[in-house]
């Protein structure tokens, strides 16, 4: 009964301190998209991502039901740091709804503006605030009606006393567009005053305070194969965080105690409450009840370095390696340079059967395969034999077939800024003519560990990849284009590039079962893959030059590869092919593509493939798309 009466009256005085309007609110996945693309015109960076933001410690003063309910301590501040933009989940802050999602993307405005310096929290945002209204002049009415709904909604100054009352007067100074004076209000912290809705916390990552998520604390990631029937729900949400020291295996005082009292005593022992006590762990939960995270290096071998080490094949097991390796460089973002022979791309072949299994003659699996894919490669194969004979148009001709419209608007243009005679044959007519195609295609096929995982309830990745190749390498032998299979996979620095079918190559039985021997194993350094084989499509001659990419996730490896700086290799890596005059596209089965991809390769760049096992199709339909655009 009292457990009863008192979960009623938690939630009845909490709603009844709740200042905040439920009917207005507006939430953060109903905006995300008109926020990242403000964000994005605004000059923010490509790779920040945008996520939900957690409860800190808030300031300013507290109703009498607030102190009664144990509210108005903690809210949702928005933040933004060197790899996110951190927004509150729901915003129901004024009365009316347009305002709360005006106030979404003033502050994204606010975030693609937004420079943290030494100068102080209350100068960095009149500064993004006056940049954010040059950048957006649209945005200046709709930021005069939060300004004004703001202010009405701060504590009156004749309320507060002392440093509250400074702390206050100094901010609605400043949010009236007035530098307040002295260097007081230069020191002055976010918990000084009371949450400034229209101004952002901007920090950089740091050992003594850095924005974190719940995975940070567990081992490295590990590129594992992932089952495909878990729900798990990610957590966005960044945190605070500090380094300090483990002292969980330090001897403490020696405390003399009656047995009688061993339980209050108990709560001097030293052990993860959050790990140890609870039978249904919620770290997520957990984290956002604690005002920061305590980080601290155990000393303990962490298990997924045991692991990889131990899935490290021997020498006589593992494929043969092929010259000394090219060195690479990778990107580092936080340095803003190219770091010069910081990877080695080592080629790698398959190791040939031993004389016994060819002695006792040993079944290869190629027949089997192929009759499988029998159907689909004969489908494919004809849609790419009438490629090669389809004409291409030839424009910019006096005679021809068709009218050019986009070239007779550039004639009539010209011919007035330039007085033109009418008599002149203008250069604007089209025709259909046979040629030769001058086109080059290197595909590089991700071979890492996740591919291990099974993508229907019949199939690994793996395989859906080997049929891909298959499938993909017939039809271009039809086609008569020149072409190339790699597959890549990485050992932190170390890129292991597999030599399925090199340019020159012929494409036989020979490299059909060099694709079916292709095996998942170890991590995915994407950009040193992706510039080998820009090195490789830089010797070609063609005109076209196509480099594709086939993976399922997200850049990844045993060491800081992991995260924010393997993106930005990867974007990196792909605007340098670019760059050579090569066109890099990736096909990809991850789920969570759309939150990362357009950002590497562009929104044209990738496409999404919603079912694993269309996979060879959808790879086709890929390259018969870039082929006809570029004709």
């Amino acid at each position: 009964m009292e457990e009863w009466v008192g979960e009623r009256w938690h939630r009845l005085i909490t709603r009844a301190a709740d200042a905040s309007h439920t009917d207005a609110a507006v939430t953060l996945e109903q905006v995300t998209r008109s926020v990242q693309l403000l964000f994005r015109a605004g000059g923010g960076d490509a790779l920040v991502r945008v996520v939900p933001a957690t409860a800190r410690r808030i300031g300013g003063p507290r109703g009498w039901l607030q102190r009664l309910a144990g509210s108005g301590v903690r809210g949702t501040v928005s933040a933004l740091d060197a790899e996110t933009l951190a927004l509150p989940p729901v915003l129901a802050t004024f009365t009316e709804r347009a305002l709360n999602r005006d106030l979404y993307l003033w502050l994204a405005a606010l975030g693609a503006c937004h420079t943290n310096t030494s100068a102080g929290w209350i100068a960095d945002n009149l500064a993004a605030t006056e940049r954010a209204l040059q950048t957006f002049p649209g945005l200046r009415t709709r930021h005069a009606r939060l300004l004004a709904a703001h202010l009405a909604q701060r504590p009156p100054l004749a309320r507060l006393r002392g440093p509250a009352r400074a702390a206050e007067q100094a901010v609605q100074a400043a949010l009236q567009g007035q530098v307040p004076a002295g260097d007081a209000a230069g020191r002055l912290q976010p918990t000084d005053a009371a949450h400034v809705w229209l101004w952002l916390q901007a920090h950089e990552a740091s050992p003594s305070g850095e924005a974190i998520t719940p995975d940070m604390l567990a081992a490295p990631p590990v590129d594992r194969p992932r089952d495909p029937n878990a729900k798990t729900q990610e957590d966005t949400k960044r945190r605070r965080a500090e380094r300090t020291e483990d002292t969980s295996n330090k001897n403490g005082l020696v405390m003399f105690f009656r047995a009688e009292s061993i339980l209050s005593w108990s709560e001097f022992v030293r052990v993860n409450r959050t790990d140890d006590d609870e039978d249904q762990q919620n770290a997520s939960q957990v984290a956002d009840d604690m005002e920061q995270l305590s980080i601290a290096q155990r000393g303990e071998t962490l298990a997924a370095r045991v692991k990889f080490d131990l899935d490290l094949p021997s020498a006589s097991a593992d494929d043969l390696p092929v010259g000394e390796g090219e060195p690479l460089p990778e990107w580092d973002f936080k340095q803003q340079r190219l770091v010069p022979d910081r990877c080695r791309a080592q080629r790698m072949r398959h190791r040939p059967p031993e004389q016994s299994a060819i002695e006792q003659g040993a079944v290869s699996a190629l027949p089997e395969a192929m009759t499988r894919l029998k159907s689909t490669s004969r489908q494919v194969r004809r849609r790419f034999e009438a490629l090669r004979a389809a004409p291409r148009w030839q424009h910019g001709l006096t005679q021809g077939d068709e009218l050019d419209l986009d070239a007779w608007v550039r004639h009539q243009v010209q011919r007035r800024d330039t007085r033109q005679p009418h008599g002149e044959s203008p250069a604007v007519y089209s025709r259909r003519v046979k040629s030769e195609r001058s086109l080059s295609t290197l595909m590089l096929a991700d071979l890492s560990l996740s591919t291990d995982a099974y993508a229907t309830q019949e199939a690994r990745v793996i395989d859906l990849v080997r049929d891909s190749l298959l499938v993909f390498g017939d039809a271009l032998d039809a086609a008569g284009d020149p072409f190339e299979m790699l597959g890549f996979s990485s050992v932190r620095r170390a890129i292991r590039m597999l030599e399925l079918k090199r340019f020159g190559e012929a494409w036989n039985d020979a490299t059909r079962e060099r694709v079916l021997g292709i095996r998942p194993g170890f991590y995915t350094r994407m950009g040193a893959a992706i510039r080998y084989g820009t090195q490789r499509l830089a010797e070609r001659g063609e005109r076209q030059r196509l480099l594709l990419i086939l993976s399922d996730g997200k850049p990844n490896d045993l060491d800081h590869y992991e995260g924010r700086h393997g993106l930005e290799d990867t974007r990196h890596a792909v605007h340098a092919a670019r760059q050579a005059g090569l066109t890099p596209f990736c096909v990809t089965i991850d789920r969570e593509a759309n939150a990362y991809l357009p950002r590497l390769f562009g929104a044209q760049g990738y496409a999404l493939v919603h079912r694993a096992d269309q996979l060879p199709g959808a790879l086709t339909q890929v390259y018969l798309r870039l082929t006809i655009a570029a004709r």
